[in-house]
């Protein structure tokens, strides 16, 4: 089993497929990282050897990658300095309402929470 930058990679996937598990590491970037190190595009991670292991390893420190938990502690410090300078993006983020223009009238569930219920006024008879 491969484990790069903290994470178990699953072994019975593609390299190429595998690496994007890696937060930080989309389809294009994990192609650039299989034709730098040299590993074919249809090898599964069970078939590797340690030294490509460490190899990819390798690359993703040698590019500055930045991944997992230095990917993470950034875009934290990005929201916290919007919020600080106390901007609409960051304005947004602290109500916890959408940040890039959604619109929040009738959708934004994911973002707001679940909706709460309304009930009705009973009339009052006369």
């Amino acid at each position: 089993m491969a484990r790069i930058s903290g994470i178990n990679l699953p072994t019975n996937k593609r390299v190429e497929i595998a690496l994007t598990y890696i937060r930080g590491i989309g389809v294009k970037t994990a192609k650039n990282i299989c034709k730098g190190v040299g590993i074919p595009d249809d090898k599964r991670i069970e078939k590797l050897t340690d030294q490509e292991v460490v190899k990819i390893r390798e690359f993703i420190i040698e590019k500055n990658y930045k991944v997992e938990g230095d990917l993470r502690s950034e875009v934290s410090l990005n929201i916290k300095r919007l919020t600080d300078l106390g901007t609409y993006r960051g304005i947004r983020h602290k109500k916890k309402l959408p940040v890039r223009g959604q619109r929040t009238h009738t959708n934004a569930r994911t973002r707001k929470g679940k909706g709460i219920a309304i009930a009705n006024r009973k009339k009052v008879t006369a």
